[in-house]
């Protein structure tokens, strides 16, 4: 079976029972928060346990190592509708140890992606077209740089207000322990 046809059949007994009534809330986050985070697999039950994070308590918003590569882009662009649409207040990003865009290499992953069947005229395409496809697919070094930049893009962001708190933060994949690198409460 595969991963669609068990989830639609897991999905129809979930709503059949209502299973689903535990988790009802409303849009807005009871604690007036956005985070930004890794999309690693071990930050999906970790992450809001370790925050004691309930169900609509946040808003999270996740991406490739917590980054924001463009101010005008769909991560910021979220984290805005966060904060003025649906009233949070601080915004955490959270990146994290051991993350997988530590170790990105544009070039193999370019020839990946020509492995796989794009079209190696396409990169150059894109490269003519002034689209940066390496810097765009770069990762990162020092997970508390990379944090403490996008702490700093949505910081100086030219749509947020400066009373909205922004906090960088580093978690342990393994074990879930919380490191600060950037308190927005002293800005």
């Amino acid at each position: 079976m595969s991963n669609l046809h068990e989830i639609l059949a897991y999905n129809e007994s979930f709503v059949r029972n209502k299973e689903y009534e535990p988790y009802a809330t409303t849009k807005f986050p009871n604690k007036k928060m956005v985070i930004l985070s890794c999309m690693d697999t071990r930050l999906v039950e970790l992450l809001p346990k370790s925050l004691n994070i309930q169900n609509g308590d946040v808003k999270i918003v996740k991406s490739a190592g917590a980054i924001i590569n463009h101010p005008f882009g769909g991560i910021m662009r979220s984290l805005l509708v966060a904060v003025y649409a649906l009233q949070a207040e601080e915004i955490f990003v959270i990146g994290h140890h051991d993350c997988g865009m530590a170790s990105v290499d544009p070039n193999a992953m370019i020839d990946s992606m020509i492995g796989r069947g794009v079209d190696a005229s396409t990169v150059d395409i894109l490269t003519n077209a002034g689209v940066n496809v390496h810097e765009w697919l770069e990762g990162f070094d020092n997970v508390a740089d990379s944090v403490q930049h996008s702490v700093d893009m949505i910081k100086n962001h030219p749509l947020l207000i400066p009373t909205i708190k922004v906090h960088g933060l580093i978690i342990d994949p393994a074990t879930g322990k919380l490191d600060l690198v950037h308190d927005g409460t002293k800005d």
